[in-house]
């Protein structure tokens, strides 16, 4: 997709902002720093509610309307049609930067995702195409879609949606020829064996464990102001209360860091120096993006390790005080503050990915009323020019700012609330001194990518 190369998705070194980028970035950790001790001072109990049932009831009529058996199946039958019209410009259309395929995969779906589900929920699990061929095909078998031939490891836990989102991320990153209609159509085959496949093995609980897009899409949805409870009640709610219930279990901590880490490098393929780098370099492109996207995802996710496991040190307790907390383990650390890092890694995607998703999606919208390539104009929208308003440069560069110090605010918050649980009181600031580094190390590393991508 020739257009994403050319689109700027950073600040790209501008030298028209109010700050320079040694003010901004000591602003931003001051920010953060000041916000840590005004949440010592201010916030000493928990005051997030992380059970399965936060949240004020949405009116009955809208829930009734939602909830419909009518609804359900019109949204699955939007994305049955809306899968079956992008196959039409991925088996049929061109190969040429007209088809609209690799924009429907990477800003659309991709993109899109994140405001989406910010909006509304965990929208993906709603229209995926694939849960409804399977809720579909064991229909016609008269099965149960929940019930496969055996269950779902427990060990399993989110392993598979995350070896997912990394074979997404390098092949959106580091594939060779990552636009053309070979590889996304080799790269979607794959995706949709793996997950009928098991699904057929372990029931429909599989999607929520494999399929990348419903995980990625699931954790975002978890800051919407609507959620559901334990009983499947639809409510109105905090978003922090949405993603502070978000609970550790195995792969959790890898899909987090993937997530923030493939987007750092995203900002990073775009600077000058790893440019020069992969120029001067003599290695063929895909090896030094595999490389980079293994080593920036590496980084984050060492760097969150050592940072929970340094707060564990700090902030845990041999015995509990009198009335205290039970001690927590420090290999459960990094499970339990892994929420935080859902609002930095959203702020990221936001930052870099808006302009893309304005110009870029509003592109491909307008060659999808004609993904054969033949000059019709099926949808109306053939004649679609991009509108640019909403992406002045200054806008861009407050917005991306803004959006990036913002999710590491929350993030900030949300790891204080949970250590206030995890550890004695008399401890739980301390132990969130490792904490603190990590969002100023993750804070001053965005704000140069952005500035340098």
């Amino acid at each position: 997709m020739d257009a994403r190369s050319v689109l700027a998705h950073g600040v790209g070194g501008r030298q028209d902002l109010p700050l320079s980028l040694a003010q901004l970035v000591v602003a931003a950790a001051i920010t953060l720093v000041i916000t840590f001790l005004a949440l010592g001072v201010l916030w000493r109990e928990p005051r997030l509610d992380a059970s399965d049932t936060a949240g004020r009831p949405v009116p009955a009529p809208i829930t009734r309307i939602v909830d419909a058996a009518a609804a359900r199946w019109v949204l699955r039958g939007l994305g049955l049609l809306l899968a079956g019209w992008f196959c039409v410009g991925l088996l049929g259309g061109p190969d040429t930067p007209d088809n609209p395929t690799a924009g429907v995969l990477y800003v659309l779906v991709w993109v899109g995702l994140v405001p989406a589900s910010l909006l509304l929920g965990p929208v993906w699990r709603a229209v995926s195409p694939l849960r409804t061929v399977h809720l579909v095909a064991v229909g016609l078998f008269r099965r149960d879609p929940e019930a496969g031939l055996r269950a779902v490891p427990s060990a399993v836990g989110l392993w598979p949606a995350a070896v997912g989102l990394f074979a997404f991320v390098w092949l959106e990153l580091a594939a060779p020829e990552r636009a053309t209609l070979p590889v996304i159509g080799t790269w979607l085959v794959g995706y949709t064996i793996f997950l009928l496949a098991g699904a057929a093995l372990y029931g429909a609980n599989w999607f929520a464990r494999a399929d990348p897009f419903e995980v990625y899409s699931a954790l975002v949805g978890r800051l919407a102001p609507v959620g559901r409870t334990a009983d499947g009640t639809l409510v109105w709610r905090n978003p922090l209360d949405g993603i502070a219930g978000l609970r550790p279990e195995p792969g959790l901590v890898a899909v987090v860091t993937i997530l923030l880490g493939s987007t750092m490098f995203d900002s990073l393929s775009n600077a000058p120096g790893w440019l020069r780098f992969g120029q001067e370099s003599g290695l063929p492109a895909v090896v030094t993006g595999t490389g980079g996207l293994i080593v920036v995802i590496g980084a984050v996710a060492l760097a969150y390790l050592a940072a929970t496991r340094g707060a564990a040190g700090l902030g845990g307790s041999a015995a509990p005080p009198a009335g205290g907390v039970d001690p927590v383990a420090p290999g459960r650390v990094p499970g339990e503050l892994a929420h935080s890092i859902v609002p930095i890694a959203v702020g990221y995607l936001i930052a870099h990915y808006y302009s893309l998703l304005i110009l870029e999606g509003q592109r491909t919208i307008a060659l999808l009323s004609d993904p054969l390539g033949t000059g019709a104009d099926w949808l109306g929208t053939a004649g679609w020019e991009p509108r640019t308003g909403l992406i002045t440069p200054d806008g861009v560069a407050a917005l991306q700012i803004t959006v990036i110090i913002l999710g590491h605010l929350l993030g900030t918050l949300l790891a204080h609330d949970r250590a206030l649980h995890l550890f004695p009181r008399r401890r739980a600031v301390t132990g969130q001194l490792p904490m603190l580094a990590l969002m100023v190390a993750y804070t001053v590393a965005g704000l140069l990518l952005l500035y340098a991508g």
